[in-house]
């Protein structure tokens, strides 16, 4: 199969012909964003152990970080400001990287068991405030850095995505031993995976084991 593209007349443009296509905004859809963090968002931010992180580049290539700690990992500092720690990971440094040349950020907050979900936009500092990661400390590892964000918009999304995904009924749930496991798949894309599946099954086991250890 060929690489898609699609023709230009099907291409939309601007924003005129793109709103052309849909009914009005609701309402309540238009007047919901809070420039702050009322009891409401704060309550969920307070619930929730998970959240996706969306950055830019300098150049405007965007990335999502996945983010997840016991609940209530994020600091709530005040109704404007929110503080993220940063764990151990690969050190790519992506988001912070993307942070430092551009400080526009997004924020998706999930609780297990909830659809709907919060979002915080806003710009977004990395810091290296010592009381601040004290506070963020965990098995007695503090994080080296926090990002702080000063909100400029929070709002509550709608339930329709997660119902569509079934994303918590077990029934739907899908059995990861379908697919290579994560080191295979990274073997696989950069210097190989080996052929022998026992090989194979003490990388997938050391990289187990490596989680215990390295999570803080």
């Amino acid at each position: 199969m060929g690489d898609f593209t699609a023709r230009p007349e099907q291409v939309i443009g601007d924003a005129a012909s793109l709103r052309a296509l849909f009914p009005e905004t609701h309402t309540l859809a238009a007047l919901k964003s809070q420039p702050f963090l009322d009891a409401h968002a704060q309550a969920f931010i307070r619930r929730s152990p998970f959240l996706c992180l969306g950055t830019q580049s300098a150049t405007g290539r965007a990335d999502v970080s996945p983010r997840g700690d016991p609940v209530g990992f994020v600091k709530i500092l005040d109704a404007h400001t929110l503080a993220i720690p940063d764990r151990p990971g690969n050190n790519r440094l992506d988001s912070l990287v993307n942070i430092i040349a551009n400080p526009s950020i997004g924020l998706l907050f999930i609780i297990p068991g909830f659809d709907d979900t919060l979002r915080v936009n806003g710009k977004a500092s990395v810091v290296t405030e010592p009381e601040l990661l004290e506070s963020m400390r965990v098995n007695d590892r503090l994080p080296r850095v926090a990002i702080v964000v000063k909100v400029e918009e929070a709002f509550l999304h709608c339930a329709k995505a997660f119902r569509r995904a079934h994303l918590w009924d077990p029934s739907h749930f899908q059995d990861r031993a379908e697919m290579a496991s994560l080191m295979q798949i990274l073997l696989d894309q950069t210097t190989g995976a080996p052929d022998d599946v026992a090989a194979m099954r003490k990388l997938d086991e050391d990289l187990e084991a490596d989680y215990r250890t390295s999570m803080y």
